[in-house]
């Protein structure tokens, strides 16, 4: 679980990053002691939103089973 180029979601808001919990990233580093993370948020065009360093509580797997829902970036 928690392993490198894999999809999670957001587990609270970061008001500060225009992230709110839910929002869906992409680990892109995972650090050895797997305390924390390196995480990319993307828009659906691709535009970079935030790469932020979080720690396991912030992010969880993404369920097969659950819905993507798309929202407006907040300016």
């Amino acid at each position: 679980m928690n392993k490198e180029i894999e999809t999670v979601v957001l587990t609270r808001d970061l008001p500060e990053h225009r992230l709110e919990a839910g929002d869906i990233g992409t680990i892109v580093h995972r650090y050895p002691d797997g305390n924390g993370f390196e995480v990319e948020f993307a828009s659906a065009a691709g535009g970079f939103v935030a790469v932020l360093t979080l720690r396991p509580s912030d992010i969880r797997p993404l369920d097969g089973r659950e819905i993507l829902h798309a929202r407006s970036l907040a300016s």
